[in-house]
């Protein structure tokens, strides 16, 4: 692997993880586009690595904030949300762990991947043909449902990013909110996801040791961009614009799919 390849996986890695496009859809479909060969166990550990950083880095302050409370019994909301974030991974984790093999073999199905790519299109616009809500704060009921959204983004081509925020918006959890929700979510589970690759780690080649740390530190850099992106275009207004891209991809890679492979 060249150091031209780790710095774009690297990018496309911490784009996608938390812009609303799925990274495991975009990763799927360039690896069958491009025969990109699978760049091994310990590169997928590193990126991910420096998506979790991004996510660190961008709430520190609230993370350590969470992480007092469990010794400062008046720091009851902070508590709170760490129940909260508890609550919303157990799908995750209850789901991923019952049918990984079943999630995993969609990845070799880039036809698959390219509609559902077309399904978060269509979940990413779902807020704006809803009626809102309100603009409530988090709930356990929220919460629960964010994690069943997060869940239904271990399939590939189905953004994580997306889905969680989408579930926190139709139960009436105000936008922004629930975006911020959505990114602490990713600690557990993007560390989970680390700690569960590393027990099939059988080796480090250390020839390769420059590459994988130029598409580490591209992919915290892209991350953190992307965290800084999301929040912004749900401020704004723009969140759709994300619909508008998934369906676009997920339609042009399934009609040229269909006739090359026909």
């Amino acid at each position: 692997m060249s150091v031209f390849q780790a710095a774009f996986l690297g990018l496309v890695q911490g784009l996608t993880e938390f812009l609303p496009v799925s990274s495991s859809g975009h990763l799927a479909l360039m690896s069958h586009f491009l025969a990109v060969e699978n760049p091994g166990l310990t590169f997928e550990i590193v990126l991910h690595f420096g998506t979790l950083l991004s996510v660190l880095v961008y709430f520190h302050r609230q993370l350590w904030r969470m992480f007092l409370s469990l010794f400062k019994r008046e720091m009851k909301e902070e508590r709170r949300q760490i129940g909260l974030l508890f609550i919303g991974t157990l799908p995750a984790v209850v789901i991923g762990l019952s049918f990984k093999q079943q999630f995993e073999s969609v990845s070799n199905q880039p036809r698959v991947v390219a509609l559902l790519l077309c399904v978060t299109g269509f979940l990413l616009l779902l807020p704006h043909l809803v009626p809102k809500k309100g603009d409530r704060s988090m709930t356990l009921r929220s919460a629960l449902i964010m994690g069943f959204g997060q869940a239904l983004a271990i399939l590939p081509g189905i953004s994580r990013s997306g889905s969680t925020i989408v579930s926190g918006m139709l139960c009436g959890v105000n936008s922004a909110k629930a975006a911020e929700f959505s990114f602490l979510l990713a600690v557990p589970a993007i560390s989970g996801a680390t700690l569960l690759a590393l027990r099939d780690l059988e080796g480090i080649d250390t020839t390769l040791v420059i590459p994988y740390l130029v598409g580490g530190i591209v992919s915290f850099v892209s991350g953190l961009i992307a965290v800084y992106a999301v929040l912004s275009s749900i401020r704004r207004g723009k969140f759709a614009y994300f619909a508008y891209y998934c369906i676009a991809v997920g339609v042009i890679a399934f009609i040229y799919l269909q006739f090359s492979q026909a």
